[in-house]
């Protein structure tokens, strides 16, 4: 029984994911974890396209992609870090990160022991595309998408406010 090309396309995605994520954790450069960062993006925006999601996929590259990683650029970029300026860690402070990690892991792994994954189906779904998505949005879920927005205005105007103080 041979792989298709969806799974064989899938396995790749999810090593180039896996890699590029650890990329970003384990890269001592602030910049090389940052495009290590938007490769995972990448990765995730295919993962999006496999499950027939383009949409999501588009907005996923267009937000995470191009504008916060932008931003998280220009901020490396103007706080120039330097090792010999940055403060050294304690050594409490590494072994409590450890611990916490470590606990973490024990909780994921506890919780992803019994979970079952159903089998996934052949045929495509049009669940991800723009007409479907927006008819499940502004029926089903028409509270919370106003509630959002009434969020994201309170906080451009929280914006405004604090950089109109001088």
């Amino acid at each position: 029984m041979g792989m298709s090309i969806q799974q064989i396309i899938f396995m790749v995605l999810s090593v180039v994911a896996l890699v590029s994520a650890l990329g970003v954790v384990l890269s001592k450069n602030p910049v090389t974890s940052v495009l290590c960062l938007i490769v995972t993006f990448f990765t995730i925006a295919g993962h999006y396209i496999m499950m027939n999601a383009q949409f999501l996929a588009v907005v996923h590259i267009i937000v995470y992609a191009g504008a916060i990683m932008v931003l998280f650029l220009y901020v490396l970029m103007l706080m120039n870090l330097n090792a010999e300026l940055e403060p050294q860690k304690r050594n409490w402070l590494k072994y409590a990160g450890a611990i916490s990690g470590g606990a973490l892991l024990v909780v994921l792994v506890a919780a992803l022991r019994d979970a079952s994954m159903p089998a996934l189906s052949t045929s495509a779904t049009d669940i991800g595309l723009i007409k479907n998505l927006g008819m499940i949005l502004f029926k089903q879920y028409v509270v919370p998408f106003e509630v959002s927005s009434i969020l994201f205005l309170s906080a451009m105007i929280g914006a405004v406010v604090i950089g109109k103080k001088e």
